[in-house]
């Protein structure tokens, strides 16, 4: 045996190349994925300094409702809601920094709160002034920072299996994993698609949601230059979130929730009930992490009964005249 050992060294060198060369994943050109995933809805709009990918889809009259994906999402999350809400609301879907069809901006942060900065550039490029926010996962603590900093921009808002309180227990292992420094930065290019069929089959509460085509929208859009970078830094530099501000928020709140997410727990839903004042809460009991895409009907309905017409904004009152001041002209007498 002592004698074969330089080559069983060399197969299993041999073996260790092959599953890295399998596994790994370089990026995709982005004419490439604009080509697959753009569609005739979308434009890219200049967002502090960034082509962000966005649609305006529905009702152009309607209400406007701006839609938040979260950590690792994009905006064709939504696609079930714009259809059945487009006859109400106009549509308004975007890839974060670091997300989808959009890639890295020259800010380089991707927090929660340059996340909210971004949204109040865009809603400004659109030229929006007040309209529905709504957020799903990391999205949705994007859109209550949002509420909770702009509330006079916020008709109601909407939350997705929203994040908000801090997690507890240890940090999963990936998480520890992409904290490591030479590690985290390779593993960047090691995530075939078979990872990312594990991770969504686990995201939804019915396995079967994790189709084909939508296990490989995933893991291609991970590969536009700069989202798997965005990706690590948001997770190395990710600060626990404080729900204080939730318990000052005034605004009309639904909050829906699917039972069986394995990433935010429903006990989750009830504490943003408690902080929010005058919140509704719907929760779906066969559903997951992503309640949106796995029943976009049912979840759909549940929005379309929750929204309200804006009204408009009260003119602002004339000042009282002073007594005090007289004109610097008298009338003449007749």
């Amino acid at each position: 045996m002592g004698r074969h050992w330089p080559a069983a060294l060399l197969v299993c060198l041999g073996v260790l190349a092959g599953g890295a060369l399998w596994a790994y994943a370089p990026s995709l050109p982005p004419e490439f994925l604009r080509h697959r995933y753009a569609d005739p809805h979308s434009t890219f709009v200049d967002v502090g300094g960034v082509e962000a990918h966005i649609r305006d889809e529905g009702n152009p009259d309607g209400i406007p409702v701006v839609l938040i994906h979260g950590a690792g999402g994009s905006l064709h999350v939504w696609d079930g809601w714009v259809r059945a809400l487009g006859d109400k609301a106009r549509i308004i879907s975007v890839d974060l920094p670091g997300h989808g069809l959009t890639g890295p901006w020259p800010r380089d942060e991707y927090t929660v709160e340059a996340y909210t900065d971004f949204i109040e550039v865009l809603v400004d490029a659109l030229h929006l002034d007040r309209f529905v926010v709504v957020g799903h996962s990391m999205g949705g603590a994007v859109a209550w920072s949002f509420a909770a900093t702009r509330p006079d921009r916020v008709s109601q808002l909407v939350l997705v299996d929203s994040s908000g309180y801090p997690r507890e227990g240890p940090p999963p292992l990936r998480s520890t994993l992409t904290g490591l420094p030479l590690l985290g930065d390779l593993a960047l290019y090691f995530k075939p698609e078979a990872v990312v069929r594990r991770a969504l089959r686990s995201t939804y509460a019915d396995p079967a949601t994790a189709t084909p085509e939508r296990v490989r929208r995933y893991a291609e859009l991970q590969r536009f230059p700069g989202n798997r970078e965005a990706a690590l830094q948001r997770s190395r530099h990710a600060a626990p979130l404080d729900p204080t501000p939730l318990k000052r928020l005034n605004v009309p709140t639904l909050i829906l929730w699917g039972a069986r997410d394995p990433w935010v727990p429903v006990a989750d839903a009830f504490r943003f009930q408690n902080d929010i004042k005058g919140s509704q809460l719907e929760v779906f009991e066969a559903l997951g992490h992503n309640p949106m895409e796995e029943d976009p009907a049912a979840t759909a309905a549940a929005v379309a009964a929750f929204l309200k017409p804006i009204p408009p904004r009260p003119a602002p009152a004339e000042p009282a005249p002073d007594p005090s001041v007289q004109p610097s002209v008298l009338p003449e007498k007749d």
